[in-house]
């Protein structure tokens, strides 16, 4: 069944420091809470005589805060905090209340573990700090992921972290959200383990990807430092990993090397699909309710809607406006009015041509593209070059095949947020998907 999908940019906001992580209050009563992670190097102050100073850059970072107003037509994002903090390098809610309250994760430059409990009324709220916990001998913490993914009571609450050294954490949350103590920590890769996940499905096996380009998985309940398996599938580092919270046993995982793989994890010998998005895969966040459709952030490319549910993995729709390093992107869970009635917009895509900005048009549009990768951490970077640039405007629609529930004629429309790293620029859109009658 042909599905025809148009995305709108809704503002654009200046973060001011480069951002790197965007995550929506996945709590069903607190959609349309956004917060936004960001790192800034500094340069350190010049020595008495004026010279260049020999320390080491500042790492700076500010958590912003924002709230969606579904209502407000023109500039629906509105900011309502911002707090300095140290650079920050990824962030993520818990999945359910702790305390009847919000909980947000934080892992930063400084190689700690932040909580902050969300506050307030629903137009008036603000994050205040609750604890933290240091991972220990002068590392970044790169990332974070809950066990609580599939919104279910699960106890102990976990957190799973990695970290520059190549370490993985695993912390135990208080019910409260007071405290938070590392249960254990382990060498995982041999340079930067870049992500860390839960599977979903079961809380004591974790999954990591690390710049030694491996992806490995780990049971908890028995000596951790000896992986369940190692997979060498990726030929550059792996830097994003997530569970389905919707299918069990099926992971998808991103590289340096610009391909999404989808697993199988009965079977952890080949991928099920393998989908090349033209960019270096930094984040990947499966939807909130549709169990087919993966978000990805792709440095260089944008950002894509992949479809596994159709065979093959493809590229369903991009959005491609952002000038800088695609890093933060997430979906929210808030209800956008009218979502389930056609729209005049996508009415008058009918006669679109198919897919004209999916996986083949794409990878003509960026075959020229030189591209210069670079960590957040700025650690290394790894230069792939072509001859010119050319640029990818976003696109007035696209069709294509996937299988979809509802009947033929109904509209979806789903609310995003993205972020780029060097030009500090965070973007809030939608996007829009309809089931086609097969006359269409």
């Amino acid at each position: 069944m042909a599905v025809r999908c148009k995305t709108q940019t809704l503002q654009v906001i200046d973060t001011e420091y480069s951002a790197d992580a965007v995550e929506w209050c996945p709590l069903d009563d607190w959609g349309t809470v956004l917060a936004c992670g960001t790192y800034q190097l500094k340069k350190p102050e010049p020595d008495v005589s004026g010279e260049d100073s020999n320390n080491p850059h500042l790492r700076l970072g500010r958590l912003l805060l924002y709230h969606y107003n579904p209502q407000q037509f023109f500039s629906p994002v509105t900011e309502v905090q911002k707090m300095e903090t140290a650079a920050i390098l990824d962030m993520k809610w818990c999945h359910v209340p702790l305390s009847e309250s919000p909980v947000l994760g934080v892992a930063n430059a400084k190689g700690v573990l932040e909580l902050y409990k969300l506050q307030g009324q629903k137009e008036s709220f603000s994050v205040q700090p609750v604890c933290s916990v240091d991972l220990g001998d002068e590392c970044l913490a790169l990332s974070l992921d809950w066990s609580t993914g599939r919104r279910e009571s699960t106890s102990p609450v976990k957190i799973i972290c990695s970290d520059s050294r190549g370490r993985l954490s695993l912390l135990h949350v208080e019910e409260s959200a007071a405290s938070v103590d590392v249960s254990c920590q382990w060498k995982a890769h041999d340079f930067e383990a870049w992500i860390a996940a839960f599977n979903y499905w079961n809380c004591d096996i974790v999954y990591s990807g690390g710049d030694d380009c491996l992806l490995r998985g780990w049971d908890t309940r028995v000596t951790p430092d000896i992986p369940v398996f190692t997979s060498k599938r990726h030929s550059m580092g792996v830097c994003s990993i997530q569970s389905n919270p919707h299918r069990e046993h099926v992971l998808a995982t991103g590289s340096y090397d610009e391909h999404v793989l989808v697993w199988d994890l009965r079977q952890v010998k080949q991928p099920t699909s393998d989908t090349h998005v033209q960019g270096g895969v930094w984040r990947l966040k499966w939807h909130p309710t549709d169990s087919a459709l993966l978000l990805a952030a792709c440095m260089h490319s944008g950002f894509h809607i992949l479809d596994s549910g159709s065979g093959g993995c493809p590229i369903l729709s991009s959005y491609v406006l952002h000038n800088s390093l695609a890093y933060g992107a997430d979906w929210s869970r808030a209800f956008l009015p009218d979502a389930s009635v056609p729209s005049p917009e996508l009415e008058s895509l009918k006669a679109v041509e198919p897919d004209p900005v999916g996986s083949q048009t794409l990878a003509q549009s960026m075959q020229n593209l030189k591209i210069f990768y670079e960590s957040p951490t700025a650690s290394f970077d790894v230069v792939l070059e072509d001859d010119s640039g050319v640029y990818v405007p976003e696109s007035s629609g696209t069709t294509a095949d996937r299988p979809v529930t509802g009947v033929p004629g109904q509209a979806q429309t789903d609310l995003l947020a993205t972020c780029s790293f060097y030009d500090h620029v965070l973007h809030v859109w939608r996007w829009q998907s309809q089931r086609l009658n097969p006359a269409e």
